[in-house]
């Protein structure tokens, strides 16, 4: 892999297990009559203007609650786009309390745009999209208007192309049967369930697999939960040779505009990863997944995550 090779412009953000107090949200953002526009929340309880964000639940992914939150504070369903960067402060009075760290996308609606038929309640009782200048005098917190200020580094609007390696499967020395047969542990069976509100936070409506059985379960519940067939193909298997053909097939998937996800194998990630010109940080997990944000077949932004 030439890890020299990733644009200058791509920005890496791995997600770190555990903090003491784990929240995600989005900063939800639309084109509106006068330009680009951002949801903003007021808590009546802080009588503070901010983005919708909240606390992970105890076994939930970052990516889940994301979406999550944006829903439950505004009504509205929305698919993540570019991680942008972590905001971290202290909760309680004057800056004495537990740090709290919040993890934030960009993300857009789905469906419709409208908040006007917002339930108000005790902890958002406003909802609102507003142009960016307006924005920024509203918002309470200096980091939400720091935040406020990335979105100009990532103003193209992004389709994802998650790169999965499979889940955990049981090892080739306890397994009699042929390699591509082997399938998934418990553990295995475990993440690829977690990978599916991943997957769904991102949209993917393109599941591509290699014919191994491991890569195949580890898809195989996002599929079924989407409705969709994994397209299965030999060229991502771990006996391929044909790197030209696999170097091709990774083109195509970098210029196309559908939200993806392929899942393959430890030996042919790194192919994969240098026909995008990319270095991910090291060697993935099993289970592990790398998601890649493309405009017009360059990457702008990547992120890594364990299942």
């Amino acid at each position: 892999m030439v890890a020299a090779r990733r644009p200058s412009h791509v920005r890496l953000a791995r997600v770190a297990a555990t903090k003491p107090i784990l929240a995600s949200g989005a900063l939800v953002c639309r084109r509106g009559k006068r330009g680009a526009e951002v949801l903003l929340v007021h808590r009546p309880r802080f009588d503070d203007w901010s983005f919708p964000k909240g606390k992970v639940d105890p076994g939930e992914h970052v990516l889940s609650a994301a979406v999550r939150e944006v829903q439950e504070e505004t009504g509205l369903t929305v698919r993540l786009g570019p991680p942008l960067p972590n905001v971290r402060y202290t909760v309680g009075r004057n800056g004495a309390g537990s740090p709290k760290q919040v993890y934030y996308w960009v993300a857009r609606p789905m469906g419709d745009r409208k908040v006007a038929d917002y339930v108000p309640n005790s902890e958002i009782d406003e909802v609102a999209w507003a142009p960016i200048d307006k924005a920024r005098r509203r918002l309470t917190y200096p980091y939400d208007v720091d935040l406020l200020g990335e979105l100009d580094q990532i103003a193209v609007k992004t389709s994802p192309l998650v790169i999965v390696r499979h889940a955990a499967a049981m090892k080739r020395s306890e397994f009699e049967g042929p390699d591509t047969s082997r399938p998934l542990d418990s553990r295995g069976q475990r993440q690829a369930r977690r990978l599916v509100g991943c997957l769904s936070a991102y949209g993917i409506v393109d599941v591509i697999s290699s014919d191994a059985i491991r890569c195949v379960r580890t898809l195989k519940p996002y599929a079924r939960s989407a409705g969709l067939e994994i397209s299965q193909d030999p060229i991502w298997s771990e006996d391929c040779e044909d790197r030209r053909h696999l170097r091709r097939k990774v083109k195509r998937l970098l210029d196309s505009k559908t939200p993806a996800a392929l899942c393959t194998h430890r030996p042919v990630l790194p192919m994969v990863f240098d026909a995008l010109g990319i270095d991910p940080g090291g060697r993935l997990s099993p289970g592990e997944f790398v998601v890649i944000h493309r405009h017009k077949s360059r990457v702008i932004a990547t992120e890594r995550h364990s299942a």
